[in-house]
């Protein structure tokens, strides 16, 4: 009982505090028997040191570390198309292939691609090979090897931009439908690692559960829903009434979040709330190219689901 009744008095005395010492005060506590007691808080050395002594020795292949660059040498494969991607069916990685899909389904067949698997719970991505395109050793990368020199690119955001120039599709070239649509994709490239690298992180990854950074992010995460929610009210499609790269790039994240698909976190953001993301997000899954993409470079969830490796279009069929 005793611990109850010091609980309730710390939980009140927080509550009547003005907000910004109260935010002091909570990033000076820890979670004990479920509430926050007062306790010395972390002080960060003068200089930081990774320690990585507490992790598998699988993670010089696959664990995050403070260095770049390759760990392992592999070549990287290449098939019979100029567009090579390398991927997995990540949010990320899905942008790309339901762009490629989708210039395909518009009768683009010079978007013809193979799809290699870049498996990054194996630590595929600190390969030689996928190294030498993308030093960042982050999915997706693509080489096209219809230009004089093959030429690599990296960042998802990137090679929507580049596909959607060099077919000419999904991107306006008039404005300022085109500063709208590069409007709404910088927003989710900048966007995201609050969704994945933080909300994600702590709420579904994170070796143990924190009040305070789970509270943060989700705050954010459902800030962002209602600044999808608000444009969806005024527009078909994110940047418009055309389906564009946008879209595209937004779907993979938020659609799948609002579906609930992402960190089984549906009903703890209460995503329900957010209609027109709802509406928008069953539009987007609904096209056949969409459903095609998301299904290459992915090897989890029902198999009728999974593609680990597309070279042509009948592995989807």
């Amino acid at each position: 009982m005793a611990i109850n009744i010091t609980a309730a008095v710390f939980d009140l005395s927080m509550h009547s505090l003005p907000l910004t010492l109260r935010s002091t005060k909570q990033h000076q506590t820890k979670l004990i028997y479920g509430k926050y007691l007062m306790s010395d808080s972390y002080t960060p050395p003068p200089v930081w040191i990774w320690q990585d002594h507490n992790t598998p020795q699988a993670s010089a292949r696959t664990g995050n570390q403070p260095v770049a660059g390759a760990r392992f040498e592999q070549e990287r494969p290449r098939g019979e198309h100029p567009l090579q991607l390398y991927s997995m069916a990540t949010p990320n990685g899905v942008k790309v292939t339901v762009m490629l899909e989708e210039l395909l389904a518009k009768g683009h067949k010079e978007a013809e691609y193979d799809a290699w698997l870049i498996d990054i719970t194996a630590g595929d991505q600190f390969s030689s090979g996928f190294v030498e395109i993308n030093p960042n050793s982050k999915i997706p990368a693509l080489v096209d090897h219809s230009t004089d020199t093959p030429l690599a690119l990296f960042e998802s955001g990137s090679i929507l931009i580049y596909l959607a120039e060099k077919f000419g599709e999904f991107l306006p070239t008039g404005q300022p439908a085109r500063a709208q649509t590069l409007n709404w994709l910088a927003w989710q490239v900048g966007s995201a690692p609050y969704l994945g690298g933080g909300f994600g992180h702590f709420y579904a990854y994170a070796p143990s559960k924190q009040e305070y950074p789970i509270d943060r992010f989700a705050m954010e995460t459902k800030r962002q829903l209602d600044v999808l929610d608000k444009q969806l009210a005024k527009t078909e499609f994110i940047a418009g009434n055309n389906y564009s790269i946008a879209d595209m790039a937004i779907a993979p994240w938020y659609g799948a979040l609002q579906a609930g698909e992402l960190y089984n976190a549906g009903e703890f953001l209460s995503v329900d709330e957010y209609a027109n993301v709802e509406r928008w997000r069953k539009a987007v899954f609904a096209r056949p190219a969409y459903q095609r993409g998301a299904r290459v470079n992915r090897f989890w969830g029902p198999e009728e689901n999974q593609l680990k490796e597309r070279h042509n279009a009948a592995d989807l069929d």
